[in-house]
């Protein structure tokens, strides 16, 4: 249920939407459905969202939002990621409150996993 001024949804941009939906779905277990040839929403990932088909990438350097995914096995988590084919942006550094990396996606949007 949605609730009263919170976040509720969020949208990303994706230049490989197919790429994208399956390294999601294989890396965390996302599910997707898609609406039409440009639109897919994932569930299953904490928040729910969509990935749109676009020409630009979002990332920390350019000032973008950083979506940030927990993990209970921060090291089995990079990985996935890389036997998904991520790239590694930065490896497994800590900071106050834990330890996390940060990767892109098919797409070249900027993530981070983090654990305690």
């Amino acid at each position: 249920m949605a609730e009263h001024h919170k976040i509720n949804y969020l949208e990303l941009p994706a230049k490989d939407l197919e790429g994208t939906r399956a390294f999601f779905a294989q890396v965390f277990g996302w599910q997707f459905v898609d609406y039409g040839p440009d639109y897919t929403c994932f569930t299953n990932g904490g928040m729910d969202g969509g990935f749109y088909r676009a020409d630009t990438c979002a990332s920390v350097a350019s000032g973008s939002v950083l979506m940030v995914i927990y993990s209970k096995a921060l090291e089995d988590s990079q990985q996935a990621v890389q036997q998904a084919g991520g790239e590694i942006i930065k490896p497994i550094f800590a900071f106050p409150g834990g330890r996390r990396f940060h990767f892109s996606d098919p797409s070249d949007n900027e993530y981070a996993v983090w654990s305690e």
